[in-house]
């Protein structure tokens, strides 16, 4: 597909089929989307843990409202350790969470294309997800990614398509 078309065509889909599990072979590529995304100096900082246990489910819906019944759930942390400092001094920039988005990014568009739906969250409970999910004190977690097939009804909101027009967002100089 064109890239501008699968840009087009990718949604947030928050209703998801908790019954019909995500392929591992398609969450091994998702995954493999975000190693492949470029990062700041190329540090690489983001961290992932894909739940898709039924107890790793459970523990996650306590963590978020935002679980739309997804059966796989991409929980997205950067590693701390390699953000020093967490801010750029010249540009006030942060990159290692600009770097985090780029990750979102990739993952969700490869979904697409794989049929798979994602929403891009960041409403939870961060104390929660850490504790629950063992993530060690040198990651935050930034992110979680629900992963998951239409439940019957989902689909796209009835404001997907509408956008500015690029006159409103894009100016030459």
């Amino acid at each position: 597909m064109d890239f501008i078309d699968l840009a087009k065509e990718r949604y947030s889909l928050r209703s998801m089929d908790e019954n019909h599990p995500v392929e591992k072979e398609k969450l091994e590529k998702i995954a493999e989307a975000a190693r492949i995304s470029p990062s700041a100096c190329n540090l690489q900082r983001h961290r992932l843990k894909i739940v898709t246990s039924k107890e790793g489910i459970e523990k996650l819906r306590g963590c978020t409202n935002c679980h739309f019944n997804a059966p796989a759930v991409f929980i997205i942390s950067l590693e701390k350790d390699t953000c020093s400092p967490p801010m750029d001094e010249k540009s006030g920039m942060y990159f290692g969470l600009i770097d985090i988005g780029i990750v979102a990014a990739h993952m969700s568009l490869e979904a697409a294309e794989l049929g798979v739906g994602t929403t891009i969250v960041g409403m939870f409970d961060k104390k929660k997800l850490t504790e629950e999910f063992n993530i060690p004190a040198s990651c935050e977690p930034v992110l979680i990614m629900p992963a998951g097939y239409p439940a019957d009804g989902g689909g796209p909101c009835v404001l997907h398509k509408s956008r500015l027009s690029i006159d409103k967002t894009t100016e030459w100089v």
